[in-house]
């Protein structure tokens, strides 16, 4: 089965996703097909779905797992409210200038929208912050969006995408990756793209149940361990650098030894920069 269209980007804003590194990444899901044959491809943090997205573009023979544990899904699903949502603030925002502080009335019209969508049931408050927020700040209630200041940064049209053609094909989970990986870790072929919530980076807008800690992040190395994986990290979490040390020190198998390192430089805003990672390998049997 082949998609009718690869998406290079995730549809809708998603702190994390991964479209700097869509080519690279398919690069290295065409590399391992070729040397063996992927029969099933398991994104554990699926976030966007972008990754299990291009996985199914490039291997579309192939099983993939998204596990949409964030309920992106929903957000895409619900683009429709989302758009007559984003026309009405449009309109309000019609005589303000792009890119500047929005305050008084025209900040009131909007929340008083906003506040009667939310009592209707729905807003995707991500894809609102990334309208109306300062670059990479994000909220997630309405008691929250209300208490930031407004930008004028308002897409001028609408978001056009299919959800269903976005998910083709992919089997949508959601479920804690430990589970997960139990499932799928002892099948054939299978390879497990690894992206967690980075350390030292903001990760407000996952739908964690707790506080991602270091204990947490280390928990993640053990899915790598004799398998098959694509995982990202950044330099700000110093990982790679810990389990080199580690195996220098003879005391931990290093599981990123032999694997291919592909980076991305990535700037937020003026004060917020950082480097992307992506590891991948593929062991022979």
């Amino acid at each position: 089965m082949n998609l009718k269209k690869m998406f290079k980007t995730a549809p809708l804003p998603f702190q994390g996703q991964k479209r700097r590194f869509a080519g690279g990444y398919a690069l290295a899901l065409s590399e391992l097909n070729a040397k063996q044959e992927i029969k099933v491809i398991v994104d554990l943090f699926g976030g966007s779905g972008l990754l299990a997205h291009i996985a199914k573009s490039v291997v579309p023979e192939a099983k993939v797992v998204y596990n949409d544990y964030d309920n992106y899904s929903q957000r895409l699903h619900n683009i429709d409210k989302t758009n007559r949502l984003l026309a009405d603030i449009r309109s309000i925002l019609i005589d303000e200038p792009k890119d500047i502080k929005v305050d008084g009335n025209a900040k009131s019209k909007i929340l008083d929208r906003v506040q009667l969508e939310d009592k209707q049931g729905y807003v995707d408050y991500i894809t609102l912050s990334a309208s109306l927020l300062f670059s990479a700040k994000y909220a997630l209630t309405l008691e929250e969006f209300s208490k930031e200041h407004f930008y004028n940064r308002v897409k001028a049209s609408a978001y056009d995408f299919d959800p269903d053609e976005y998910l083709d094909g992919l089997d949508v989970v959601r479920m804690d990756y430990k589970e997960l990986y139990r499932q799928y870790k002892d099948v054939p072929g299978v390879v497990f793209v690894v992206d967690p919530p980075y350390l030292s980076t903001d990760t407000s807008t996952y739908n964690s149940d707790k506080y991602w800690k270091l204990r947490d992040y280390l928990d993640v190395l053990n899915v790598l361990v004799d398998t098959n994986y694509i995982f990202f990290t950044s330099n700000k979490s110093s990982l790679v650098e810990l389990c080199e040390w580690l195996d220098d020190n003879k005391k931990f198998c290093n599981p990123f030894a032999r694997s291919v390192l592909n980076t991305q430089n990535v700037t937020l805003n003026k004060d917020a920069k950082y480097t992307d990672m992506m590891l991948y390998r593929f062991l022979k049997e």
